[in-house]
Protein backbone atom coordinates (compact mmCIF):
# COMPACT_ATOMS: atom_id res chain seq x y z
CA UNK A 1 0.00 0.00 0.00
CA UNK A 2 3.01 2.32 0.82
CA UNK A 3 3.83 2.32 -3.25
CA UNK A 4 0.01 2.88 -3.64
CA UNK A 5 -1.98 6.17 -4.17
CA UNK A 6 -5.03 4.56 -2.28
CA UNK A 7 -4.89 4.28 1.33
CA UNK A 8 -6.00 1.20 3.78
CA UNK A 9 -8.56 2.30 6.29
CA UNK A 10 -9.91 1.09 9.18
CA UNK A 11 -13.07 2.08 11.03
CA UNK A 12 -13.84 1.35 14.43
CA UNK A 13 -17.14 3.26 15.28
CA UNK A 14 -18.88 3.16 19.20
CA UNK A 15 -22.19 0.28 19.34
CA UNK A 16 -24.89 2.82 18.59
CA UNK A 17 -26.71 3.01 15.50
CA UNK A 18 -26.27 6.76 15.67
CA UNK A 19 -22.22 5.91 15.55
CA UNK A 20 -22.51 3.02 12.54
CA UNK A 21 -24.22 4.40 10.06
CA UNK A 22 -21.93 7.65 9.64
CA UNK A 23 -18.87 5.71 9.80
CA UNK A 24 -20.49 3.30 6.88
CA UNK A 25 -21.12 6.63 5.16
CA UNK A 26 -17.81 7.56 5.17
CA UNK A 27 -16.58 4.39 4.38
CA UNK A 28 -18.41 4.77 1.46
CA UNK A 29 -17.57 7.96 0.21
CA UNK A 30 -13.22 6.39 0.56
CA UNK A 31 -14.15 3.87 -0.95
CA UNK A 32 -16.10 5.37 -4.19
CA UNK A 33 -11.97 7.26 -4.38
CA UNK A 34 -10.42 4.08 -4.42
CA UNK A 35 -9.59 3.33 -1.10
CA UNK A 36 -9.70 0.18 0.97
CA UNK A 37 -12.04 0.05 4.04
CA UNK A 38 -12.23 -2.23 7.27
CA UNK A 39 -14.98 -1.38 8.75
CA UNK A 40 -15.17 -3.31 11.95
CA UNK A 41 -18.11 -4.06 14.54
CA UNK A 42 -19.98 -7.07 16.32
CA UNK A 43 -21.63 -9.77 13.85
CA UNK A 44 -24.94 -8.20 15.23
CA UNK A 45 -24.72 -4.53 14.07
CA UNK A 46 -22.74 -5.94 10.95
CA UNK A 47 -26.09 -7.22 10.22
CA UNK A 48 -28.29 -4.31 10.92
CA UNK A 49 -26.60 -1.57 9.10
CA UNK A 50 -26.78 -1.45 5.60
CA UNK A 51 -25.79 -3.56 2.80
CA UNK A 52 -22.57 -2.59 1.35
CA UNK A 53 -23.56 -1.71 -2.64
CA UNK A 54 -22.29 -4.23 -5.08
CA UNK A 55 -19.84 -2.03 -7.13
CA UNK A 56 -18.26 -0.57 -3.56
CA UNK A 57 -17.97 -4.60 -1.94
CA UNK A 58 -15.04 -5.29 -3.03
CA UNK A 59 -13.38 -2.53 -1.24
CA UNK A 60 -15.22 -2.47 1.85
CA UNK A 61 -14.20 -5.56 4.37
CA UNK A 62 -16.89 -6.28 7.07
CA UNK A 63 -14.33 -7.21 9.78
CA UNK A 64 -16.71 -9.15 12.74
CA UNK A 65 -15.26 -9.19 16.32
CA UNK A 66 -17.56 -11.34 18.92
CA UNK A 67 -18.37 -8.80 21.69
CA UNK A 68 -17.33 -10.47 24.70
CA UNK A 69 -20.28 -11.80 26.67
CA UNK A 70 -21.11 -9.77 30.08
CA UNK A 71 -23.25 -10.63 33.32
CA UNK A 72 -25.25 -7.86 32.86
CA UNK A 73 -25.81 -7.95 29.57
CA UNK A 74 -29.01 -9.00 27.64
CA UNK A 75 -28.43 -11.89 25.10
CA UNK A 76 -27.79 -10.23 21.69
CA UNK A 77 -26.79 -7.18 24.07
CA UNK A 78 -24.27 -5.35 21.14
CA UNK A 79 -25.69 -2.01 20.70
CA UNK A 80 -27.18 1.01 22.92
CA UNK A 81 -30.48 -0.34 21.22
CA UNK A 82 -30.19 -3.43 23.05
CA UNK A 83 -29.15 -1.72 26.42
CA UNK A 84 -31.39 0.45 28.94
CA UNK A 85 -29.31 3.61 29.20
CA UNK A 86 -28.61 2.46 33.11
CA UNK A 87 -26.71 -0.14 31.94
CA UNK A 88 -24.53 1.34 29.28
CA UNK A 89 -21.41 1.45 31.52
CA UNK A 90 -21.64 -2.68 31.38
CA UNK A 91 -21.92 -2.22 27.23
CA UNK A 92 -18.23 -0.46 27.69
CA UNK A 93 -16.50 -3.08 29.57
CA UNK A 94 -17.62 -5.61 26.95
CA UNK A 95 -16.31 -2.85 23.92
CA UNK A 96 -13.11 -2.00 26.06
CA UNK A 97 -12.68 -6.30 26.13
CA UNK A 98 -12.19 -5.79 22.41
CA UNK A 99 -8.19 -4.33 22.80
CA UNK A 100 -6.81 -7.53 22.63
CA UNK A 101 -8.64 -9.23 19.25
CA UNK A 102 -8.16 -5.17 17.64
CA UNK A 103 -4.32 -5.13 18.59
CA UNK A 104 -4.18 -8.58 16.70
CA UNK A 105 -6.36 -7.10 13.48
CA UNK A 106 -3.76 -4.01 12.86
CA UNK A 107 -0.88 -6.48 13.46
CA UNK A 108 -2.00 -8.64 10.96
CA UNK A 109 -4.03 -7.61 8.26
CA UNK A 110 -2.49 -7.20 5.31
CA UNK A 111 -2.00 -4.25 3.54
CA UNK A 112 -1.00 -2.56 6.74
CA UNK A 113 -3.57 0.23 7.14
CA UNK A 114 -2.55 3.74 6.89
CA UNK A 115 -5.47 5.43 8.93
CA UNK A 116 -7.52 4.37 11.58
CA UNK A 117 -10.86 6.56 12.47
CA UNK A 118 -12.36 5.92 15.65
CA UNK A 119 -14.64 7.07 18.18
CA UNK A 120 -15.09 8.72 22.02
CA UNK A 121 -15.39 5.45 23.39
CA UNK A 122 -12.31 3.74 22.41
CA UNK A 123 -10.00 5.56 24.57
CA UNK A 124 -7.18 3.02 24.49
CA UNK A 125 -6.96 2.32 20.92
CA UNK A 126 -4.67 5.43 19.85
CA UNK A 127 -1.71 3.98 21.90
CA UNK A 128 -2.56 0.46 19.99
CA UNK A 129 -2.44 1.91 16.32
CA UNK A 130 0.86 4.36 17.39
CA UNK A 131 2.40 1.13 18.41
CA UNK A 132 1.56 -0.52 14.35
CA UNK A 133 2.92 2.96 12.55
CA UNK A 134 -0.88 3.60 12.38
CA UNK A 135 -2.09 7.54 11.66
CA UNK A 136 -5.18 8.23 13.87
CA UNK A 137 -8.60 9.90 13.09
CA UNK A 138 -10.56 10.61 15.96
CA UNK A 139 -13.97 11.48 14.15
CA UNK A 140 -16.59 13.40 16.22
CA UNK A 141 -19.81 12.60 15.23
CA UNK A 142 -20.70 15.50 18.02
CA UNK A 143 -20.93 19.24 16.96
CA UNK A 144 -17.81 21.27 17.60
CA UNK A 145 -20.11 23.29 20.05
CA UNK A 146 -20.69 19.96 22.29
CA UNK A 147 -16.78 18.97 22.13
CA UNK A 148 -16.46 22.33 23.13
CA UNK A 149 -18.49 22.14 26.27
CA UNK A 150 -16.31 18.95 27.09
CA UNK A 151 -13.32 20.89 27.21
CA UNK A 152 -9.45 20.70 26.49
CA UNK A 153 -7.67 17.28 26.86
CA UNK A 154 -5.06 19.30 28.40
CA UNK A 155 -7.45 20.07 31.51
CA UNK A 156 -9.99 16.93 31.40
CA UNK A 157 -6.95 14.42 32.04
CA UNK A 158 -4.25 16.86 34.02
CA UNK A 159 -6.54 18.53 35.94
CA UNK A 160 -9.64 18.28 38.52
CA UNK A 161 -12.31 19.61 36.12
CA UNK A 162 -14.89 19.95 39.06
CA UNK A 163 -17.36 18.67 37.12
CA UNK A 164 -18.61 15.57 39.10
CA UNK A 165 -21.91 16.92 39.88
CA UNK A 166 -25.44 17.09 37.93
CA UNK A 167 -25.11 21.10 39.44
CA UNK A 168 -21.55 21.45 37.31
CA UNK A 169 -22.49 20.60 34.09
CA UNK A 170 -25.25 23.55 34.02
CA UNK A 171 -22.98 26.11 34.26
CA UNK A 172 -20.75 27.04 31.03
CA UNK A 173 -17.16 25.94 31.44
CA UNK A 174 -14.57 28.57 31.98
CA UNK A 175 -12.66 28.00 28.88
CA UNK A 176 -15.72 29.25 27.02
CA UNK A 177 -14.92 32.55 26.34
CA UNK A 178 -18.16 34.01 24.44
CA UNK A 179 -21.16 34.54 26.54
CA UNK A 180 -23.44 31.96 24.28
CA UNK A 181 -26.60 30.16 26.12
CA UNK A 182 -25.23 26.83 25.59
CA UNK A 183 -25.03 24.45 28.63
CA UNK A 184 -27.17 21.57 30.35
CA UNK A 185 -30.55 21.91 31.69
CA UNK A 186 -30.28 19.53 35.04
CA UNK A 187 -33.24 17.31 34.25
CA UNK A 188 -30.94 16.42 31.07
CA UNK A 189 -27.43 15.28 33.04
CA UNK A 190 -29.29 14.30 36.60
CA UNK A 191 -29.81 10.56 35.77
CA UNK A 192 -26.55 9.82 33.62
CA UNK A 193 -24.75 11.57 36.61
CA UNK A 194 -26.82 9.36 38.83
CA UNK A 195 -26.61 5.82 36.23
CA UNK A 196 -22.71 6.52 36.21
CA UNK A 197 -21.91 7.64 39.22
CA UNK A 198 -20.27 3.98 39.84
CA UNK A 199 -18.59 4.01 37.26
CA UNK A 200 -18.28 0.17 36.36
CA UNK A 201 -16.20 0.57 33.63
CA UNK A 202 -13.53 2.02 35.24
CA UNK A 203 -13.57 5.23 32.57
CA UNK A 204 -15.57 8.01 32.48
CA UNK A 205 -17.63 9.37 29.25
CA UNK A 206 -15.45 12.67 29.80
CA UNK A 207 -12.10 10.69 30.32
CA UNK A 208 -13.02 8.56 27.33
CA UNK A 209 -13.42 11.98 25.08
CA UNK A 210 -10.09 13.53 26.01
CA UNK A 211 -7.84 10.48 25.74
CA UNK A 212 -9.54 9.85 22.37
CA UNK A 213 -8.42 13.29 21.22
CA UNK A 214 -5.30 13.33 23.37
CA UNK A 215 -4.24 10.56 21.36
CA UNK A 216 -5.00 11.71 17.63
CA UNK A 217 -3.30 12.86 14.77
CA UNK A 218 -6.09 14.38 13.75
CA UNK A 219 -9.37 15.39 14.69
CA UNK A 220 -12.33 15.09 12.09
CA UNK A 221 -15.65 16.78 12.60
CA UNK A 222 -18.80 15.78 11.12
CA UNK A 223 -20.15 19.24 10.76
CA UNK A 224 -20.09 22.54 8.21
CA UNK A 225 -18.20 25.49 9.81
CA UNK A 226 -20.35 27.31 8.61
CA UNK A 227 -23.15 26.94 11.41
CA UNK A 228 -21.46 27.19 13.78
CA UNK A 229 -18.19 28.82 13.36
CA UNK A 230 -17.23 30.49 16.57
CA UNK A 231 -17.59 26.66 17.76
CA UNK A 232 -15.32 25.36 15.20
CA UNK A 233 -12.69 27.89 15.76
CA UNK A 234 -12.87 27.34 19.47
CA UNK A 235 -12.37 23.60 19.31
CA UNK A 236 -9.25 24.69 17.15
CA UNK A 237 -8.13 26.78 19.85
CA UNK A 238 -8.52 24.14 22.64
CA UNK A 239 -7.20 20.89 20.77
CA UNK A 240 -3.68 22.46 19.78
CA UNK A 241 -3.40 19.76 17.21
CA UNK A 242 -4.91 19.67 13.25
CA UNK A 243 -9.09 19.92 13.38
CA UNK A 244 -10.64 19.43 10.31
CA UNK A 245 -14.86 19.43 9.10
CA UNK A 246 -15.84 16.81 6.36
CA UNK A 247 -19.33 18.43 6.51
CA UNK A 248 -22.61 16.48 7.47
CA UNK A 249 -22.08 13.37 5.48
CA UNK A 250 -26.14 13.99 4.07
CA UNK A 251 -27.46 10.71 3.63
CA UNK A 252 -29.30 10.06 0.39
CA UNK A 253 -32.71 8.41 -0.20
CA UNK A 254 -30.74 5.22 -1.39
CA UNK A 255 -29.89 4.35 1.95
CA UNK A 256 -33.69 3.95 3.27
CA UNK A 257 -34.11 1.70 0.27
CA UNK A 258 -31.72 -1.01 1.91
CA UNK A 259 -33.20 -1.21 4.96
CA UNK A 260 -36.80 -1.36 4.50
CA UNK A 261 -39.89 -3.28 2.14
CA UNK A 262 -41.25 -1.44 -0.68
CA UNK A 263 -44.95 -1.88 1.58
CA UNK A 264 -43.39 -0.03 4.63
CA UNK A 265 -42.61 2.68 2.59
CA UNK A 266 -46.01 2.80 0.47
CA UNK A 267 -48.12 2.97 3.32
CA UNK A 268 -46.71 5.58 4.71
CA UNK A 269 -46.52 7.59 1.53
CA UNK A 270 -50.16 7.16 0.82
CA UNK A 271 -51.09 8.23 4.09
CA UNK A 272 -48.96 11.39 3.66
CA UNK A 273 -50.10 12.13 0.12
CA UNK A 274 -53.59 12.30 1.56
CA UNK A 275 -51.83 15.38 4.05
CA UNK A 276 -51.70 19.43 3.37
CA UNK A 277 -48.72 20.32 2.38
CA UNK A 278 -45.84 21.51 5.43
CA UNK A 279 -48.76 20.55 7.75
CA UNK A 280 -47.73 17.57 8.86
CA UNK A 281 -45.76 17.20 12.50
CA UNK A 282 -43.09 13.99 11.94
CA UNK A 283 -42.28 12.73 15.78
CA UNK A 284 -39.21 10.92 16.23
CA UNK A 285 -37.38 10.78 19.09
CA UNK A 286 -34.93 7.79 18.53
CA UNK A 287 -33.84 4.45 19.52
CA UNK A 288 -32.08 5.21 23.04
CA UNK A 289 -34.59 8.08 24.41
CA UNK A 290 -36.84 6.36 27.22
CA UNK A 291 -39.95 7.96 28.12
CA UNK A 292 -41.65 7.43 31.20
CA UNK A 293 -45.87 7.27 31.26
CA UNK A 294 -46.24 11.18 31.98
CA UNK A 295 -43.98 12.46 29.29
CA UNK A 296 -45.92 10.06 26.72
CA UNK A 297 -49.34 11.20 27.90
CA UNK A 298 -48.36 14.65 27.57
CA UNK A 299 -46.82 14.57 24.22
CA UNK A 300 -49.94 12.47 22.57
CA UNK A 301 -52.40 15.05 24.14
CA UNK A 302 -50.17 18.02 22.68
CA UNK A 303 -50.49 16.67 19.70
CA UNK A 304 -54.01 16.03 20.05
CA UNK A 305 -54.74 19.79 20.82
CA UNK A 306 -52.40 21.19 18.36
CA UNK A 307 -55.25 20.38 15.69
CA UNK A 308 -52.30 19.48 13.67
CA UNK A 309 -51.27 16.11 11.75
CA UNK A 310 -49.00 14.16 13.14
CA UNK A 311 -46.87 10.97 12.33
CA UNK A 312 -45.38 9.38 15.52
CA UNK A 313 -43.06 7.13 15.77
CA UNK A 314 -43.27 4.99 19.26
CA UNK A 315 -41.24 2.69 20.27
CA UNK A 316 -40.63 0.45 22.93
CA UNK A 317 -37.84 1.27 25.33
CA UNK A 318 -34.39 -0.54 25.33
CA UNK A 319 -35.11 -3.37 27.82
CA UNK A 320 -38.36 -2.47 28.18
CA UNK A 321 -40.71 -5.25 28.24
CA UNK A 322 -44.39 -2.53 28.92
CA UNK A 323 -46.37 -2.18 25.63
CA UNK A 324 -45.84 1.58 24.44
CA UNK A 325 -49.46 1.88 23.52
CA UNK A 326 -50.61 1.22 26.90
CA UNK A 327 -49.03 3.96 27.85
CA UNK A 328 -51.21 6.30 25.89
CA UNK A 329 -53.97 8.81 27.42
CA UNK A 330 -57.21 6.50 27.68
CA UNK A 331 -59.34 6.80 24.57
CA UNK A 332 -56.17 8.01 22.27
CA UNK A 333 -55.64 5.63 19.62
CA UNK A 334 -59.26 5.40 19.27
CA UNK A 335 -59.70 9.20 18.89
CA UNK A 336 -57.19 9.65 16.48
CA UNK A 337 -58.10 6.82 14.54
CA UNK A 338 -61.61 8.28 14.26
CA UNK A 339 -60.75 10.99 12.59
CA UNK A 340 -57.47 10.11 10.74
CA UNK A 341 -54.93 13.06 12.19
CA UNK A 342 -52.42 11.35 13.52
CA UNK A 343 -50.59 7.71 13.18
CA UNK A 344 -49.15 6.36 15.58
CA UNK A 345 -46.17 3.50 14.00
CA UNK A 346 -44.62 1.10 16.56
CA UNK A 347 -41.87 -0.58 14.15
CA UNK A 348 -38.76 0.89 11.61
CA UNK A 349 -39.38 3.51 9.37
CA UNK A 350 -37.57 5.10 6.58
CA UNK A 351 -37.22 8.83 8.13
CA UNK A 352 -34.89 10.12 5.18
CA UNK A 353 -37.61 9.73 2.85
CA UNK A 354 -40.44 10.83 5.22
CA UNK A 355 -38.53 13.84 6.42
CA UNK A 356 -38.08 14.62 1.96
CA UNK A 357 -42.15 14.29 2.17
CA UNK A 358 -43.48 17.66 1.40
CA UNK A 359 -46.57 17.23 3.50
CA UNK A 360 -44.16 17.90 6.45
CA UNK A 361 -43.89 20.79 8.24
CA UNK A 362 -41.84 19.98 11.18
CA UNK A 363 -40.23 17.48 13.26
CA UNK A 364 -40.31 16.83 17.17
CA UNK A 365 -37.03 15.35 17.83
CA UNK A 366 -35.08 14.48 20.47
CA UNK A 367 -31.70 16.26 18.69
CA UNK A 368 -29.79 13.90 18.53
CA UNK A 369 -27.48 15.02 15.57
CA UNK A 370 -28.61 12.17 13.01
CA UNK A 371 -31.13 13.64 12.62
CA UNK A 372 -30.81 17.20 13.12
CA UNK A 373 -29.11 16.82 9.83
CA UNK A 374 -31.01 14.96 8.43
CA UNK A 375 -34.33 17.49 8.66
CA UNK A 376 -32.43 20.71 7.92
CA UNK A 377 -31.04 18.90 4.94
CA UNK A 378 -34.82 19.27 3.54
CA UNK A 379 -35.20 22.85 5.75
CA UNK A 380 -37.56 20.97 8.11
CA UNK A 381 -37.86 23.49 11.24
CA UNK A 382 -37.71 21.79 14.48
CA UNK A 383 -39.28 21.64 17.41
CA UNK A 384 -36.49 20.64 20.01
CA UNK A 385 -37.28 18.17 23.18
CA UNK A 386 -33.37 17.13 24.39
CA UNK A 387 -33.75 14.07 26.73
CA UNK A 388 -30.02 12.80 27.13
CA UNK A 389 -25.97 12.69 25.92
CA UNK A 390 -25.45 15.62 23.86
CA UNK A 391 -29.23 16.36 22.98
CA UNK A 392 -29.60 19.72 25.13
CA UNK A 393 -26.69 20.93 23.92
CA UNK A 394 -27.50 20.56 20.70
CA UNK A 395 -30.86 21.98 21.30
CA UNK A 396 -29.45 25.42 22.86
CA UNK A 397 -27.28 25.60 19.34
CA UNK A 398 -30.54 25.07 17.43
CA UNK A 399 -32.46 27.75 19.29
CA UNK A 400 -29.72 30.21 19.41
CA UNK A 401 -29.32 29.86 15.16
CA UNK A 402 -33.02 30.02 14.95
CA UNK A 403 -33.93 27.21 13.46
CA UNK A 404 -36.09 25.27 15.95
CA UNK A 405 -37.84 26.00 19.29
CA UNK A 406 -37.83 24.32 22.70
CA UNK A 407 -40.88 23.09 24.24
CA UNK A 408 -40.39 24.70 27.77
CA UNK A 409 -40.00 22.55 30.21
CA UNK A 410 -38.66 22.45 34.05
CA UNK A 411 -35.27 22.93 34.19
CA UNK A 412 -35.05 20.52 37.35
CA UNK A 413 -36.93 17.37 36.56
CA UNK A 414 -38.06 18.02 33.07
CA UNK A 415 -41.70 18.04 33.40
CA UNK A 416 -43.46 19.94 30.90
CA UNK A 417 -47.72 20.11 30.15
CA UNK A 418 -49.42 19.33 26.87
CA UNK A 419 -50.48 23.08 26.38
CA UNK A 420 -46.80 24.06 26.67
CA UNK A 421 -46.49 20.99 23.94
CA UNK A 422 -49.36 22.52 21.38
CA UNK A 423 -48.41 25.89 21.92
CA UNK A 424 -44.93 25.30 20.82
CA UNK A 425 -46.36 22.96 17.70
CA UNK A 426 -48.40 25.92 16.16
CA UNK A 427 -45.58 27.85 16.72
CA UNK A 428 -43.11 26.38 14.76
CA UNK A 429 -45.53 24.80 12.09
CA UNK A 430 -48.24 27.16 11.08
CA UNK A 431 -48.25 30.44 13.35
CA UNK A 432 -47.30 33.98 11.41
CA UNK A 433 -44.95 33.79 14.82
CA UNK A 434 -42.97 31.15 13.56
CA UNK A 435 -42.64 32.45 9.83
CA UNK A 436 -38.90 33.88 10.44
CA UNK A 437 -37.84 30.51 12.06
CA UNK A 438 -39.47 28.14 9.15
CA UNK A 439 -37.33 30.63 6.54
CA UNK A 440 -34.29 30.12 8.69
CA UNK A 441 -34.99 26.47 8.30
CA UNK A 442 -35.32 26.20 5.39
CA UNK A 443 -32.09 28.11 3.85
CA UNK A 444 -30.53 25.51 5.88
CA UNK A 445 -31.15 22.99 2.86
CA UNK A 446 -28.19 24.95 1.40
CA UNK A 447 -25.86 23.76 3.56
CA UNK A 448 -26.97 20.42 5.06
CA UNK A 449 -28.34 19.08 1.83
CA UNK A 450 -25.98 20.80 -0.90
CA UNK A 451 -24.26 17.92 -2.37
CA UNK A 452 -21.62 19.92 -4.14
CA UNK A 453 -20.74 21.83 -0.52
CA UNK A 454 -20.72 19.24 1.60
CA UNK A 455 -18.59 17.32 -1.55
CA UNK A 456 -16.11 20.07 -1.38
CA UNK A 457 -15.55 19.92 2.54
CA UNK A 458 -15.17 15.78 1.65
CA UNK A 459 -12.54 16.37 -0.73
CA UNK A 460 -10.59 18.47 1.07
CA UNK A 461 -10.66 15.15 3.59
CA UNK A 462 -9.47 12.83 1.51
CA UNK A 463 -6.99 15.05 0.30
CA UNK A 464 -5.71 15.54 3.92
CA UNK A 465 -5.58 11.96 4.02
CA UNK A 466 -4.22 10.94 0.52
CA UNK A 467 -1.28 13.33 1.16
CA UNK A 468 -0.60 11.85 4.82
CA UNK A 469 0.41 14.87 6.53
CA UNK A 470 -2.22 16.84 8.90
CA UNK A 471 -3.02 20.00 8.34
CA UNK A 472 -3.96 23.18 11.10
CA UNK A 473 -5.50 25.53 8.29
CA UNK A 474 -4.77 28.66 9.59
CA UNK A 475 -7.63 31.05 8.25
CA UNK A 476 -11.27 30.86 7.82
CA UNK A 477 -11.51 30.62 3.95
CA UNK A 478 -9.01 27.06 4.48
CA UNK A 479 -11.32 25.76 7.52
CA UNK A 480 -14.40 26.08 5.25
CA UNK A 481 -12.93 23.75 2.66
CA UNK A 482 -12.96 26.91 0.04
Amino acid sequence: MENSKFLHVVMFPWLAMGHLIPFLRLSKCLAQKGHKISFISTPRNLQRIPKVPHDLASLIEMVSIPLPEGDNLPKQGESSMDVPHEKEQFLKIAFDLLQSPIATFLENTTPKPDWILYDYASHWLPEIAAKNGIARAYFSLFTAATMAYIGPPSILLNEVDGRSTAEAFTRVPKWIPFPLNIAYRLHEVAKHIEDSSGNESGTSDVIRFAAAIEGSDLVVFRTCVEFEPEWFDLVCELYKKPVISLGVLPPSLDEDDELETDETWLSIKDWLDKQSVSRVVYVALGTEVALGQTEVHELALGLEQSELPFFWVLRKSPGSTKDVSQMLPEGFTERINANGRGVIYMEWVPQVKILSHPAIGGYLTHCGWNSVIEALGFGRVLILFPVMNDQGLNARLLEGKKVGVEIPREAEDGSFTSTAVAETLRLAVVSEDGESMRANALKMKNLFGDGNANQSYLDSFVRSLEEKKHILFPGPAVEKGT
